[in-house]
């Protein structure tokens, strides 16, 4: 999860607890898949886009709040930077019941929502909410947290880079096809239309990577913790050099599949834009290459993420106008 500071206003510890302005991670999958169903499909459903919004946000501010949680509640090592003052459970001394409620409320909404938005669409959209739902309670929660395995930058990227840029799409293409159930003759029939489905990927991988990186930089400094703490992630399993390594190669896939996905015809010419963004990226690919810190360098995964996402959704919009 993304990690972020500044938090010292005092009633703000809503806000410290869900990490609100992380959102950011699910806001742009969102945006890209909204902005590609009117782009490839010529397709906008508002009512659809609100209820999975607020329930996309709702389950996400859960996530985190239960990854904060079970932080509190596993740590081993309570004292220093990323306890005391990372955790919103110490820092404003808050009481688990208030913290169970918080998340229970979320994820109430989002449940809610979610199979409103089902009954408007198709079973794609249940069963995909149920996977989402299902990836997100196991994260940091039960006797494997995903968290604590070196599987979180994997599902993290897969889920809220890939599952949620792809739901924001079929909510309002539902009826045209992409994936078809036929019952016929006590037979059950899937259809895929496999080069929409193949585009929907590669726009989105841009997303997962970025997504995966901000989780493999916030493992990477954290390492030393991480271990004291047994949570045996992806860096300490692989070596630092070997993440950082992997740190530099996911940026180059994401760049590879904007490329693709161009020639190939999915997104508008306009998109090559997020090229110029390699510059200003690989500055701080270099700059976490040098240091690998928490408070200093791990804001550069943040930074490379809404650089390269900020760009992707504004040229794909201008892509659509001129359109």
């Amino acid at each position: 999860m993304i990690r972020k500071e500044g938090y010292d206003l005092k009633g703000n510890w809503f806000l410290k607890l869900v990490e609100l302005p992380t959102k950011v991670a699910s806001v742009f999958p969102f945006l890209i898949g909204t902005i590609y169903a009117v782009h490839r499909f010529g397709q906008l459903n508002i009512t659809n886009l609100i209820l999975m919004f607020v329930a996309m946000i709702c389950l996400d501010m859960a996530t985190t709040a239960l990854n904060n949680y079970m932080d509190y509640k596993l740590a081993i090592k309570t004292h220093g930077f990323n306890y005391e003052q990372h955790n919103a459970i110490v820092k404003f001394n808050l009481k688990e019941n208030t913290v169970r409620w918080v998340i229970g409320s979320l994820v109430t909404i989002a449940i809610v929502l979610g199979l409103v938005l089902f009954i408007r669409t198709d079973l794609v959209v249940l069963l995909l909410g149920m996977v989402s739902f299902f990836f997100a309670a196991i994260y940091t929660w039960g006797p494997f947290p995903i968290s604590r395995t070196p599987l979180g930058e994997l599902i993290s990227g897969t889920v809220m880079g890939g599952i949620i840029t792809f739901i924001s799409v079929y909510i309002h293409v539902f009826d045209f096809n992409l994936i078809e159930f036929v019952w016929q003759s006590g037979k059950l029939t899937v259809g895929l239309n496999i080069y929409e489905l193949l585009g929907i990927l590669f726009i989105a991988l841009p997303l997962m990577t970025g997504i995966s990186n901000i989780m493999l930089a916030n493992n990477t400094c954290d390492m030393e913790d991480d271990f004291e703490n047994r949570r045996f992630t992806l860096p300490l399993v692989i070596g630092k050099r070997n993440a950082l390594l992997l740190f530099a190669i996911l940026y180059g896939l994401g760049y590879g599949a904007v490329l693709l996905a161009v020639l190939v015809g999915w997104l508008p010419l306009t998109c090559l834009a997020v090229m110029v963004t390699l510059f200003p990226v690989r500055r701080n690919v270099i700059k976490f290459f040098e240091l690998q810190s928490k408070k200093e360098t791990f804001v550069t995964s943040v930074q490379n993420f809404v650089t390269i996402s900020g760009v992707y959704v504004i040229s794909m919009l201008v892509g659509v106008l001129f359109e």
